[in-house]
């Protein structure tokens, strides 16, 4: 079963399903949709809760164990697994596939994981889950309609801007909307619910951080290695919250995977570019540029320093995320890897 973002809620008051699938690169709907799944089955007295990390050193045995038990206390639960890397993989197929075959009773398992392929929705474990479960797949809003979906978010937030002011606000954040979300509860804060002139939104976006986590990425493209540690450490004392750093950092690293990839089969620069939709036309030089800074292997290897800096936030390894921010934020930029923390 197919289920569109906006219709979740709607899905929620006539059943729930054992299985959810939420795929996708956009984190703001991703992060809400998996929020609604969970508030959904708590109102339906699924009380417990248990989170597995799939990375690459995950058991997936441990799925099997956890399907296999009770409770203590016989609660409806939910299952949450994440799967940073997007494929489960062969043991992990396998196990995915054991489950639909037999789920458990008073169970919801919910799988977040990034955009999957068609090959990914061709495999085995795939249909096994489609069949029993319901998928959400996120997709990124497109420039045309960022300004329309500005415009409900600020509404639904009790704003009402004027059309200038979204078209500002859209032109900033240029497709990120865990940025527009950032920014429309600044304002919210600041000003209170009413009418927001572009005046207004001006002087609130002019009073944001002194340094942003695009202005970092860009930095790191364009090969500033030391305006860009300069930046990441301003983000540092300024606060910011280290999920929002990887976020950008791992967002971009996996498009420059992709880009480098065409390039290592051959494809020029501008054949890579080309057929990017999630790229805006104005930042498609700079991506370009940096994917041909380091080889496919090297990107590729960057996303798994990103991986390990995931698990360092969650105090899963011994080191600060912000090192790691250094060496990932360094190597993007053109430089060799830094001492190991």
């Amino acid at each position: 079963m197919r289920l569109r973002f906006e219709d979740i809620h709607r899905h929620f008051k006539s059943e729930l399903k054992p299985v959810y699938l939420v795929s996708g690169d956009e984190p703001l709907q991703q992060g809400e949709a998996a929020d609604a799944i969970r508030s959904a089955a708590r109102a339906a007295g699924y009380a417990t809760r248990e989170v597995y990390e799939a990375d690459n050193k995950f058991d997936w045995g441990e799925l099997s164990a956890a399907a296999n038990s009770l409770s203590l206390f016989s609660d409806r639960r939910i299952i949450d697994l994440r799967v940073p890397g997007g494929a489960p993989g062969i043991p992990g197929g396998k196990a995915l596939v054991e489950y639909a075959e037999r789920p458990p009773e008073d169970t919801i398992l919910l799988i977040t994981l990034p955009k999957l392929d068609r090959r990914q929705q061709a495999s085995q474990w795939f249909k096994a889950l489609d069949r029993i479960g319901a998928l959400v797949q996120v997709w990124p809003v497109d420039a045309g309609r960022l300004p329309q979906w500005i415009n409900q978010r600020m509404q639904g937030r009790g704003l009402q801007p004027e059309p200038e002011a979204v078209r500002i606000l859209a032109e900033r954040v240029e497709g990120n909307l865990l940025a527009a979300s950032q920014e429309i509860e600044k304002l919210l804060l600041i000003q209170g619910p009413g009418a927001v002139s572009a005046e207004q939104l001006t002087a609130a976006v002019a009073d944001s951080a002194r340094y942003d986590v695009f202005t970092l990425v860009d930095a790191a493209l364009q090969g500033q290695i030391a305006r860009a540690l300069h930046i990441l450490n301003g983000l540092r004392a300024e606060g910011t919250p280290e999920p929002v750093v990887l976020w950008a950092l791992a967002r971009e690293i996996r498009t420059l995977v992709s880009v480098a990839g065409e390039l290592e089969k051959g494809a020029s620069p501008q054949q890579a570019m080309a057929a990017r939709r999630d790229i805006w036309d104005k930042r498609k030089p700079l991506v370009a540029k940096g994917a041909q800074r380091l080889p496919a292997p090297r990107w590729r290897a960057l996303l798994v320093l990103c991986a390990q800096a995931d698990r360092a936030i969650k105090g899963r390894e011994r080191v600060d995320p912000w090192l790691l921010f250094q060496d990932i934020t360094a190597q993007m930029a053109g430089l060799g890897r830094l001492p190991a923390p």
